[in-house]
């Protein structure tokens, strides 16, 4: 069954928008709600791969995958440039896990299933590549990919460089502790991932709104 035509880009309602944006608020502040908690109670785990933090992102990333094939799968939208997206979410989703596959797999298994998953996928999108060039062009006009593309750089270069021990020890010289640094690298990745996942439910939506049209 061939994918799903693409129409016009279409507008969001003032109220829909509105709506949208109390959602999403709520999103970021229970977010950050969690984290507060993680930092007052769970002083034991927190900021590690056992706290809140690392869950949550676990949870968004998860979720955004599963968005991804539902568009790609059920919608029949966007099919080379979800794929992308899946392969890039999907990869992160594992690399979470890369305490607990090496230490209860074998040591280097995130490497190999990141490996098993992007190959394939890239491969088949450089195949299509020019499908993937004429539905990023419809996409990137999107608030979903302005979204998507703030995600991205907030989790893979800001929280990377906001992270680096060298400021941390820098700023708090004989006062630095490994929990400032781990709290600012890990809540800054977690806004990132909560960035794409509202992306993904505005490509979702975005999705539904052309079929309607159709």
């Amino acid at each position: 069954m061939p994918p799903t035509p693409l129409p016009p880009p279409t507008s969001i309602g003032f109220g829909a928008t509105c709506l949208r944006a109390a959602c999403y608020i709520l999103l970021i502040a229970a977010m950050m709600e969690g984290v507060h908690y993680e930092a007052l109670y769970l002083k034991g785990t927190r900021f590690s791969e056992y706290g809140f933090t690392e869950l949550a992102e676990i949870i968004f990333l998860t979720v955004i995958s599963a968005l991804l094939l539902y568009v790609r799968h059920v919608q029949k939208a966007l099919p080379t440039v979800t794929l992308l997206m899946f392969a890039f979410v999907f990869s992160s989703l594992i690399r979470e896990q890369d305490h607990f596959l090496d230490r209860y797999v074998f040591d280097g298994a995130w490497q190999t299933l990141v490996t098993l998953v992007l190959v394939p996928c890239l491969t088949l999108v450089i195949m299509r590549r020019r499908r993937f060039v004429a539905e990023f062009v419809h996409y990137s006009n999107t608030f979903s990919f302005g979204l998507f593309a703030a995600g991205f750089l907030t989790t893979y270069v800001f929280s990377r460089l906001y992270g680096r021990s060298e400021m941390w020890i820098a700023i708090f010289e004989d006062d630095y502790r490994r929990t400032f640094k781990d709290a600012a690298e890990e809540v800054t990745e977690l806004l990132g991932y909560s960035l794409i996942l509202i992306a993904v439910i505005e490509m979702v939506l975005l999705v539904r709104r052309w079929r309607a049209q159709t």
